[in-house]
């Protein structure tokens, strides 16, 4: 038995193939998510949505994760029931969303398909379109973040102690690549008419429902490991999570400040990118098609930036310096997109390079600061109050347009809207230069290299 277990689980082959299909399922579920970022101008004039309305649908998918905590009760339930049924259950959701956003916007819903009537009785200031896409936003949502704390499990059951930073590197890579996929394809098939809208809202939902049958693929292969006695999933139940540890993990204060460096860092990328291609527009004259390439210049430099960060954490550590210098960046950037007319060519890249220094650092940390069995529930704290970013800056944003650009002017004042995303850069920069003197003071050990910690701890 123990042979077989050095043959399975101690395979840089199979690790790395894990690595993939794990890969393939993010890139998919990012692209759904910023698949809508370039088809902003399009939803606006085929569904009459409003700057608020779009940042209505683009805050949607945080509402389960930050309201009903479904990214904690995953983490939980992962911690419970392990990763085969929890992934399958919350990819199943995301997928399911996915389809119904893009029956919403579809022209047989349109025409009067099924629930057009029963979402056309209520709420008349909002489109039977926006209503039926916001509950498919909601179902994606749903699915979206807890599937992301399953993954990240995934990577520390096969890499822990064996380039565990440069694996979570590579899995932000993938997402990035989804990203990036999302802003070049959706207004090429979307067009510059917004003539193919729908087929490219379609794609990008059959692609999260082919991730769900790559997802049953790794859970063979999951099986497999586990029945061979190679994980932890089958210790006895002493060690199993049980609801003390959320107190423990909640008061730790390393635990906390990465937090909400979190929540503030990604609350000033994401939801920014949901806005950039429109920014870029408005700001810059470009075209759709041309603001959208340009916005996937960020997703592109992660693409490199961070596997190369995460080979640095793993054999040199600095962590939290690293975390320092990713919100330094990103406020500088903000600063400069607010206040500046520089062209964002270069301002892009920096962007890219912030995005991926702080991820890098950020995520792998956290098996420095918890026990592998909170591990599910650690990570689903951390993205339940991410959420509450994704869900309240993307309409904060949208309200913060429309108030400073009363009327229908023909070119959008989006300085209001970055001077916050820069607010939230500073807040980011605070948390995480006191984390690097909390570090120093009570020894986390975050600064630490990855790879000095052992497999089996």
């Amino acid at each position: 038995m123990e042979k077989v277990r050095q043959t399975l689980h101690d395979s840089a082959l199979a690790r790395w193939g894990v690595l993939i299909l794990v890969g393939f399922v993010l890139s998919a579920n990012y692209y759904f998510y910023d698949a809508f970022s370039t088809l902003k101008d399009h939803l606006a004039n085929q569904f009459s949505f409003s700057n608020t309305q779009y940042g209505l649908f683009v805050s949607f998918y945080a509402i389960p994760n930050t309201f009903l905590l479904m990214a904690v009760i995953g983490g939980m339930i992962l911690d419970r029931l392990g990763i085969r049924r929890t992934g399958f259950m919350f990819v199943f959701f995301m997928a399911f969303g996915a389809i119904l956003t893009a029956y919403g916007a579809s022209g047989f819903y349109s025409g009067g398909g099924p629930g057009y009537g029963v979402m056309q009785s209520f709420l008349p200031n909002y489109s039977p379109e926006l209503k039926m896409m916001l509950l498919g936003r909601f179902f994606y949502g749903l699915g979206a973040e807890t599937s992301i704390v399953v993954m990240s499990k995934i990577l520390v059951k096969w890499f822990k102690g064996k380039d565990l930073a440069l694996s979570f590197g590579l899995k932000v890579a993938f997402g990035r690549l989804g990203t990036f996929a999302a802003l070049q394809i959706s207004p090429a098939l979307a067009h510059e008419d917004g003539s193919g809208l729908s087929t490219a809202i379609w794609f990008a939902a059959m692609l999260v429902l082919i991730g769900l049958l790559v997802f049953m693929i790794y859970m063979m292969l999951d099986l497999k490991i586990d029945r061979e006695g190679a994980t932890t999933e089958g210790k006895s139940k002493s060690e199993k999570f049980n609801n003390r540890d959320i107190l423990s993990i909640l008061t730790n204060p390393a635990y906390i400040l990465i937090a909400l460096l979190c929540v503030t860092f990604y609350s000033a990328v994401f939801p920014f990118l949901a806005f950039a291609p429109d920014f870029f527009l408005n700001k810059f004259s470009m075209t759709t098609l041309m603001s959208g390439r340009i916005t996937s210049l960020l997703p592109l430099g992660t693409l490199f930036f961070t596997p190369l960060f995460g080979i640095y954490v793993d054999r040199m550590g600095r962590s939290a310096t690293m975390m320092i210098f990713g919100a330094l960046i990103l406020l500088l950037v903000h600063l400069l997109f607010a206040l500046t007319s520089i062209q964002p060519y270069v301002l892009m890249i920096m962007l890219g390079i912030a995005f991926s220094l702080v991820p890098a650092a950020m995520w792998p940390s956290m098996v420095k600061l918890v026990k592998e069995k909170q591990i599910g529930t650690a990570y689903g704290l951390m993205y339940s109050i991410q959420n509450l970013g994704l869900w309240g800056v993307p309409l904060i944003a949208g309200i913060i347009l429309d108030r400073t650009n009363p009327g229908d002017p023909e070119v959008l004042n989006y300085t209001p809207t970055m001077l916050m995303f820069a607010g939230l850069g500073l807040a980011g920069l605070l948390f995480a230069v006191t984390l690097k003197i909390m570090d120093g003071r009570k020894n986390y050990g975050i600064d630490l290299p990855l790879n000095k910690i052992s497999s089996n701890t």
